[in-house]
Order: structure tokens, then sequence, then C-alpha cells
């Protein structure tokens, strides 16, 4: 064969035996920069209904094999499907916080494809009607100053297929079906993503965002929220799209991240070799790190689609997209904008308080009682995440309520105790005897600041006269000695002294000529 007919459906590496590896990087490294990788993303999302999208059948995950089956996903004669009405419900939500337009008559299509794990050999999915087009995602990668909007092309609704296990040396593979039937909805974006950190940053908003909306658990290691990603390369300001390839069923953000690093340098040396390539699905071998091609793509006609005749159209009105509007919950996005905004917080803390909901909405609820906004950033973000990540548990299990972590801040900034005394004395009763306020524990455990200027000032001095040495050091200029005499004052006080106030007059003490 010659050089110039190779298509990637060989791996490059092998298609060129005469070259090295390092050869091959080289003649990418070169060109890099003239180059851009153009993607587009297509997220499938597992619904968190308790039954299958058109079946009665439990979605329970972990369930022994084939056991959350019936008639309908086993495709028996004369079984009908029928509409489950959350899972509208759940697209609705997901429509409305990215801003499409909704479909109001939705029309069910019959993909026909061969699925092994599938029984029905067709899968019941949206075709001309998606339930949600349009819309965007916004997205800030790390690093960046601004945000990006990653346009929607649409949002659909259909049934997934069961789970093939090949075990290797077999000749024979297993099916589960369970997850047959289970309702997604497929997120496809614009090819408007350029590097991995977009990419990076548009998985973590998509899984934040179904997370938000309480439909998707988005726990891609049990695969139910699933990439695939469309690559495809062009010299930078070329308008042309090139021949795209999708690699399918990317299960982590690493993954995504990973395939889209090898198909842009795969791509790279198909171009620079002036090799042309087909339009392919391709899959990614994580332990290698690479793509290999699975058949070539398949088009819109192959499918053969055709209007679903078990299902009647759903009509979506305005009513019904009033209600679910009515529920929705806050999103990220928003909760961010006013953290950062309103409550004047860097962007690294608003976005560690918006990474799950609960720990958002518990802080939002503590700024309720408190207006110092940075203090409670920390207090939620070091202290309670740090209890519940250290007893595995979630935000609901954490035994105080937002008033009471509000109220300990207000106590410090009222100059009652010291952030030392809060952490390490009040926060530790409040977890053991959260019906106890602060400021009980405070009076109970005789925890008050002292705030006697003329007891701290005879402590002072008395502490100088000990170390009169250090005293003549400091005014020859050693001024770091402060913090040896700071020490000393506040284990006399039991670190019950307040810090500013026994600063202030040390340092006047310490300036006074001899």
């Amino acid at each position: 064969m010659h050089l110039q007919e190779i298509t990637q459906a060989s791996d490059f590496e092998k298609a060129l035996p005469q070259l090295s590896w390092q050869t091959i990087q080289e003649a990418i490294a070169s060109a890099r920069e003239d180059y851009e990788t153009v993607v587009g993303l297509e997220v499938h999302a597992q619904l968190k209904t308790a039954s299958k999208a058109f079946a009665s059948e439990e979605t329970t995950y972990g369930q022994m094999p084939n056991t959350n089956i019936s008639v309908v996903t086993l495709a028996h004669p004369g079984v009908l499907p029928r509409v489950n009405k959350k899972v509208f419900n759940y697209a609705l939500r997901l429509g409305l916080a990215c801003e499409s337009e909704i479909t109001r008559e939705n029309v069910f299509a019959r993909k026909n494809y061969f699925y092994p794990d599938l029984p029905k050999g067709y899968q019941i999915t949206q075709d001309k009607t998606p339930i949600c087009v349009g819309g965007k995602v916004y997205i800030q990668p790390k690093g960046a100053t601004e945000e990006k909007a990653i346009r929607l092309v649409r949002i659909h609704l259909e049934e997934d297929a069961g789970k093939s296990m090949h075990i290797e040396g077999e000749r024979d593979s297993f099916i589960d079906l369970n997850r047959a039937g289970v309702p997604l909805i497929e997120i496809v974006s614009e090819p408007d993503i350029r590097q991995v950190e977009e990419a990076y940053a548009y998985l973590t908003e998509i899984r934040k965002l179904v997370r938000y909306l309480d439909i998707c658990d988005g726990n891609m290691e049990e695969g139910s929220l699933r990439c695939d990603v469309n690559v495809s390369i062009r010299k930078k300001g070329v308008e042309t799209f090139g021949t795209r390839v999708e690699v399918k069923n990317l299960n982590s953000f690493s993954n995504v991240k990973r395939a889209m690093v090898f198909e842009f340098e795969r791509q790279l040396y198909y171009a620079l070799r002036g090799w042309t390539f087909i339009q392919e699905t391709r899959t990614f071998d994580a332990p290698a790190g690479k793509t290999y091609a699975l058949r070539s793509k398949e088009s819109m006609n192959d499918y053969r689609y055709f209007p679903e005749p078990d299902l009647t159209p759903v009509i979506v009105d305005e009513h019904w997209i009033a209600q679910v509007q009515e529920k929705m919950p806050p999103l990220p996005r928003e909760l961010y904008l006013k953290f950062t905004k309103e409550y004047s917080l860097s962007p690294y803390d608003a976005e560690v308080l918006t990474a799950e909901k609960e720990t958002a909405l518990y802080f939002e609820e503590v700024c309720q009682f408190t207006k110092n906004y940075k203090a409670a950033a920390n207090w939620v973000s070091v202290n309670v995440k740090g209890y519940l990540n250290e007893l595995m548990l979630t935000i609901d299990d954490f035994p105080i309520v937002p008033e009471k972590i509000a109220a300990l801040i207000n106590l410090i900034d009222a100059g009652k105790i010291n952030h030392n005394i809060a952490s390490k004395k009040v926060y530790p009763a409040l977890l053991a005897t959260p019906n106890k306020t602060a400021l009980q524990i405070v009076q109970e455990e005789n925890l008050l600041l002292e705030d006697n200027t003329e007891e701290l000032q005879t402590l002072i001095q008395t502490t100088l006269a000990q170390f009169p040495d250090k005293v003549a050091a400091y005014r020859g200029g050693k001024k770091g000695l402060q913090g040896m005499f700071m020490g000393e004052i506040m284990k006399k006080t039991k670190g019950k002294a307040d810090a500013k106030l026994v600063s202030k007059m040390l340092q006047e003490a310490l300036n006074q000529s001899e």
C-alpha cells in the first residue's frame, strides 16, 4: 500500500515503521502553533427516575444482572411502550437552565441500528423534534478572565441500551439488560471548544447543572454521565471545518482530555503528510492513551429514522413549562455571580462553594445571618467541609445549622472571642452539642476575651521585665522579637486576650524610650 493511501483506520504510528516516535513528535511540535482543535461534545446523562423511560422496571444501579427487566424491555410480541412523564419534567429543567427553546409537539422516533444489548433491535429516541433546541452553557476555564458561551445544538430524550461485558480470552460475551430502557438526555454542543481546558470546564459545568437540577447523579465512573467527543483540526484563521472523527463513550474528564490531545496530534501528522482520512467512529484505549478505529461514521440515513408508531405525540404547553419553572432551584452560575459580585468573594472561593449545590445553599443561608461573607466562606469551605470529608458525610448530616455558624463568626467580629478560641474550643463544642449556641458555650466555658486594659498593661510590663536583653535587642532593630513577646503574653492569658488589642499595647510599650 502506498503511504498516501493510508487512512486513519490504521494507527498512524504503526503506519510508519521507518520513522521513530521522536521524529513524529518533532514534526508535530514544529507545526502545533499553526493549527487548532475544533471540538463538539455529546454528553449522555442518565435521568434519576425511579422507572425506565417507556416501562415500569426499576432503574437502581448495582442490582444483580438482568433483574430490572420486564416483557417490555425484552421486546416480547404485542407489548407497548408508555411515556414516563418525569422524563419530560427533567429535560425541561435542563432546557430552561440552558436558555433553550422548548419544543411544543414532541414526536418520538425509531432509530434502527444493531444494538446487541437492546432486544428490540432499535432505539426509541427523538429525531426531528428534540425537546430542547439551541441554548448555551457558560464556562470559565481555569486561568481565563472572562466567560465563554458554548452553544448547544439540541437536547433530546432517548433510552439507553444494555451493557455487554467481554472477558479476555472468552469467545462469548455477557449481556446485562438492567440498563436497557433507562432514560437518557443527550446534550449536543456546537463545535465551539478549542482547548482541553474548555472541554474540562464544559463537562464540569454540565455535571454541576444536572446535579443542581437533581436530574442525574453525574457519576461518570458508574456510567450515568458519558461523553462522545467529535474532533477535527484546521489551520488557525481558516473558517472551514476539517474532517471530524467521533471518539465514543469516554467515562472520565481525564480520558476526554487525553483523547483530544491524541486526536489533535494524530490528525495534525496526517495533515502534514498530506494524507486524507474519512469520517469515522473511534474508541479510546485508556491504558495506551490512544484512539483506534471502530467503524466508518454512519450518516443520518443509515439509521432509517421513522416516527415511533406506538407512542402518541407529547404536547408541552405553557402551563407545563410554568410549573417546571416555578420549581427550578438556584443555578450554579447564578450563585457564582452572586458570590463574586454581591459578596465580593474571589473566583476561587466562589468556585469551591458552588462545586456542590448543598454546600452553596448552606453558605447562602449562613450569609443571611452575617455580613462577613469572607469569613463565612472560610468557615464553610475549610471547617465545615473538612469535618464532612473526614467522616465521609454529606452536608445534610452536618449537625450545626447555618445560623449558629454565623453567630460564631459574629462573636469573633464583635471581639468577644478570637479565631483560635472559636476554631479550637467553641466549634468542637458546637459539633458535640449542636442544641447549644456559640454564646452559651463561650459563657459556660468562660472563654470571653480579656479586654481590661489595666490588667493587660500590667501583664505586658511584667513580661517585658522578664526579658530585658530581648527588649534591648528589639529596640536595637530586631523587630521580629515582637512575636516572641506576644506568645508569652497570650500564654499567660491562656489565649483569652484580644490579640489585636495586645499587639497594639505591646508595640506602644516596646517603642517607649527607656
